[in-house]
């Protein structure tokens, strides 16, 4: 199943700033598992939105929680499950 997982801050973004090395890290352990497909920052900078494939909403309430933006109190989380049933032309499967 694909998950929406989408951040908003909660303190000033040089708050924010001080902790983007940990959360690009924590990123980049979830891209290596295979966890995330897609992430990026909200146009204006608000927050940001994680595209991840996980078994059940469980897997990824734990997965945030190891979130240094969640640890530190900087951003909030929402969680939508999401189950495509129409794609363009040429996307990607993403075996969800």
């Amino acid at each position: 199943m694909l998950f929406l997982i989408l951040l908003d801050y909660l303190r000033p973004l040089a708050e924010v700033e001080v902790h983007m090395d940990d959360h690009r890290a924590f990123l980049n352990r979830h891209y290596a598992a295979r966890h995330f497909l897609l992430s990026g920052r909200k146009s204006p900078r608000t927050g940001g939105v994680i595209l991840a494939r996980a078994n059940a909403l469980d897997e990824v309430s734990q997965w945030i929680s190891e979130d240094p933006f969640h640890q530190a109190g900087v951003a909030s989380y929402q969680i939508i499950a999401w189950e495509p049933t129409m794609a363009a032309p040429g996307m990607p499967d993403f075996g969800a």
